[in-house]
């Protein structure tokens, strides 16, 4: 059982490396028709805000993007639609997360291990918001104590 919503899928997913993701979706459409409805693309994108004064566009940087939709189609006449955007100039690997997400999306044959896959990737990344959060509470200063110092020199 899946314990993220589908929004959440490909983020779990991309714990794991590239290349066993590559390999897993291979397995999983193996005996399926693959229709690619949007062409695997990476490339940059452009991050961009709203000066506040002039409120002219000022952009802030690019970033690696990749991105792909794809249809199957399973012999009995069952179809699953998927699609996946990943912050990795790697249109292979955009592919085959979009694979991975219909195969599990629509439940077809495989859809267990890809779960079992989601879940762990899901274990990963806690574990390192963990790491990070015990890494951000260790370097938190308090300025309290700072304050009171000052409030007794004053009363001198």
């Amino acid at each position: 059982m899946i314990n993220l919503e589908r929004k959440d899928w490909i983020r779990a997913l991309s714990a794991h490396p590239a290349t066993d993701l590559n390999a897993l979706a291979r397995q999983q459409s193996e005996g399926c028709e693959v229709r690619l409805t949007s062409l695997p693309q990476a490339g940059l994108g452009l991050l961009t805000l709203t000066d506040g004064a002039f409120h002219e566009p000022y952009y802030l940087g690019e970033f690696p993007l990749s991105a792909c939709r794809v249809e199957l189609s399973l012999a009995d006449g069952r179809r699953a639609e998927g699609g996946a955007q990943v912050l990795a100039d790697d249109a292979e690997l955009a592919r085959s997360l979009a694979i991975l997400d219909a195969v599990l999306a629509a439940r077809l044959p495989g859809w267990e291990f890809v779960a079992e896959q989601v879940n762990a990737g899901a274990d990963k990344i806690r574990a390192t918001d963990r790491r990070r959060q015990a890494m951000l509470a260790a370097t938190r200063v308090d300025f309290a104590m700072l304050n009171n110092s000052e409030d007794e020199d004053d009363d001198e």
